[in-house]
């Protein structure tokens, strides 16, 4: 509705997970309101089994069939769940900084009582999804549990500020970023004298390939720098060696990767 008033080509995407009896149903709540608002609309459906990490497997396979331009309705309160989520895990500065704003995310400055509200307004039917509610998931009780019992404490909503730590964080992520670019992380003296926070970033970048790297694998790799160490396991049967104060990454056809 908000990207047809914006002039917006749109389509809107419903993707059916296939985890709860009626879900298919939900399509057509969906594409009545595209077609009440003037949008087109397409059905997607994934194939998924209810287990460990059902969360993640679940975004995984939706962003999978959605196209890569897609926007989301993301808003601040799910931006304060996400960082208190990654905390949780023990994420580093980049996981403190949450979900970066931008086009995808055209509501992530608005709360979640105002895109209600604007429904209500506007007499859209609603689908609540049951597994919001579902205790077995982390998000679940960080929303319904945790956020409530800080508000409590701090005698504020902490929603803003923390949305607020997010920006601040990623401004400062960013700029440690752009810094460790200068340094080449396969010089081992260069990674051992660099300021901890730039040598991390660096072996980070230089490791990720469909994941980064966790923090004990930077560790390592950091250990193999120093001297401490000859080589170091890197994951997905990749290792670091150090030979001649030179880093080298190598595959596990233990073929060099990239000096």
């Amino acid at each position: 509705m908000l990207a047809i008033s914006a002039g917006l080509e749109v389509t809107a995407v419903h993707v059916d997970h296939g985890l709860r009896p009626g879900s298919a149903e939900e399509a057509l709540v969906v594409s009545n309101t595209a077609t009440r608002f003037g949008a087109a609309f397409r059905s997607e459906r994934v194939q998924l089994t209810d287990g460990p990490n059902l969360e993640a497997r679940a975004r995984a396979a939706r962003f999978a069939v959605l196209p890569h331009e897609v926007l989301t309705g993301h808003t601040a309160d799910d931006q304060a769940e996400t960082i208190l989520v990654n905390l949780l895990r023990g994420a580093g500065t980049r996981g403190m900084s949450a979900m970066r704003p931008g086009h995808r995310r055209p509501l992530l400055a608005l709360r979640r009582a105002e895109t209600e509200a604007l429904c209500v307004a506007f007499g859209l039917e609603v689908v609540h999804d049951p597994s919001n509610l579902d205790p077995r998931h982390l998000r679940n009780r960080v929303r319904h549990e945790l956020l409530p019992l800080l508000a409590d404490l701090s005698r504020r909503d902490p929603t803003p500020v923390l949305t607020r730590q997010a920006d601040l964080v990623r401004d400062e992520s960013d700029l440690l970023d752009e810094l460790a670019t200068a340094l080449d992380p396969t010089d081992a003296n260069a990674l051992a004298a660099a300021p901890m926070p730039l040598a991390r970033r660096a072996v980070r970048r230089w490791l990720t390939a469909d994941h980064p790297p966790d923090a004990a694998t930077v560790e390592r790799v950091l250990a193999v720098a120093r001297g401490e160490a000859v080589a170091a396991e890197v994951g997905g049967g990749r290792r670091v060696a150090r030979r001649h104060r030179q880093l080298t990454l190598f595959a596990p056809t233990n073929t060099p990767q990239n000096k």
